[in-house]
């Protein structure tokens, strides 16, 4: 097929949706599509241009695919105002991309949300090329804002957000999403069961074996040798509720023998720092090179996974593959009942968001128990070759292999 993908974050951005876009991307120029990509210039999660990056419109082949990155308005804060600006501004420069490259008549347009304001753009590009229109909803995007307060719930904006995001949805003849609680929560915006689809996000093929001995050269470089490590690792912004991991490292300050890692860039890491202040069990450090994924990543003994009371269901994080494939247990901050519980039940813990005692505890209790943690990792690791590997993922979806055909069958439109 002739594919092409409208996605806001690819490549070189190094966490989020931005791997998971250029992974599907490459997956489907592999299997012999030919992919086109349109995507704004990398800034995440650093939130600013990357540097290097080009101010205007340009195109690359990457990986076996054409990508084409258009400028767009980065907000110095990710307010609600500047967010909806941020992706307004890429819809628009995604727009004449878009429409040329529908001149090639794309069998098949994607739409990656975040962001739903391209989806119109990817709509209208499938419309001229008369091609289907699939939107994969990577984040609910307007209950995420919701829940962080970024929205008011009875507001105007709220409302309108709402009702643009079901007539954007059902826009689709196909909509995708990461969970199974995701594509419940589709279903009641009025998307038809027919239309969804589960694509799930997977693990990074570098986390598939441990490295000991370079993850021992990681605790000398960081001077935490002999110490048990609970490490998050990602961006660093509100929607993670990080002030609740400091709040626990001072409850654990008397357990010299614990170390808290935060590795990561985003809007909150200075303010983290400053509510960190001076504890000696708490380090920060910048996000580190995706070819050292798989010993970075060996270097915890358990991985930290916050996240704010009422999210759990609206994002899946990425990132949660890429823990469970090192092998080693997740601490989750997730009400049981959640998707994001359920993915961590066998595998490590899940506790009530935004409670400093219970993360302290939990923390404690894997730091106490070697063989818990090892039995907990080896269980990760199995699920997430089961779970959350990018060939079962995407084969099973069907995105690349006549993603349509059952619709023809039936004589839907």
């Amino acid at each position: 097929m002739n594919i092409l993908v409208i996605g806001l974050n690819y490549a070189p951005e190094p966490v989020g949706i931005g791997p998971f876009t250029t992974g599907l991307a490459e997956w489907l120029a592999s299997a012999g599509h030919e992919v086109r990509v349109i995507a704004a210039r990398p800034y995440y999660p650093d939130w600013r241009p990357a540097p290097g990056s080009a101010r205007l419109w340009r195109s690359t082949s990457e990986g076996g695919v054409r990508i084409t990155r258009c400028p767009h308005y980065i907000p110095a804060r990710a307010g609600a105002m500047g967010r909806v600006l941020h992706h307004a501004s890429f819809a628009a420069a995604a727009l004449p991309v878009a429409l040329w490259a529908a001149r090639r008549r794309p069998d098949l347009v994607i739409a990656i949300a975040p962001s739903l304001l391209s989806v119109p753009v990817a709509r209208l590009a499938a419309r001229l090329a008369g091609a289907r229109l699939w939107v994969h909803v990577q984040d609910l995007e307007v209950e995420a804002a919701l829940a962080l307060g970024l929205l008011r719930p009875a507001s105007l904006g709220a409302r309108i957000a709402l009702w643009c995001e079901r007539r954007i949805l059902r826009s689709a003849q196909r909509v995708s999403s990461i969970s199974p609680q995701m594509i419940a929560r589709l279903q009641a915006k009025g998307v038809a069961a027919e239309r969804l689809t589960e694509l799930r996000n997977w693990a990074d093929a570098a986390v598939t074996a441990l490295a000991p001995v370079e993850a021992a050269d990681y605790r000398a470089r960081w001077g935490l040798e002999g110490r048990t490590i609970a490490l998050y690792s990602g961006n660093i912004a509100s929607k993670q509720g990080l002030e609740t991991v400091i709040e626990a490292a001072r409850l654990l300050e008397r357990r010299r023998d614990i170390a808290i890692l935060i590795c990561g860039q985003g809007p909150r890491r200075a303010a983290l720092q400053a509510l960190a202040g001076m504890a000696g069990n708490v380090q920060f450090h910048d996000l580190q090179p995706r070819e050292a994924l798989g010993r970075f990543l060996a270097l915890a003994d358990m991985h930290l996974l916050p996240q704010r009371a009422g999210v759990a269901d609206l994002v899946l994080p990425s990132k949660l593959g890429n823990m469970l494939a090192s092998g080693r247990p997740v601490i989750a901050m997730a009400a049981a009942g959640t998707g994001l519980a359920a993915e961590v039940e066998g595998c490590g813990l899940a506790i009530a968001p935004d409670d400093a005692r219970a993360l302290a505890d939990a923390i404690v209790a894997l730091a106490d128990d070697p063989a818990r943690r090892a039995a907990l990792g080896q269980a990760g690791a199995e699920r997430a070759a089961q779970r959350w590997d990018i060939d079962s993922s995407v084969a099973s979806s069907r995105i690349g292999v006549d993603p349509f055909g059952a619709d023809r069958a039936a004589g839907q439109t």
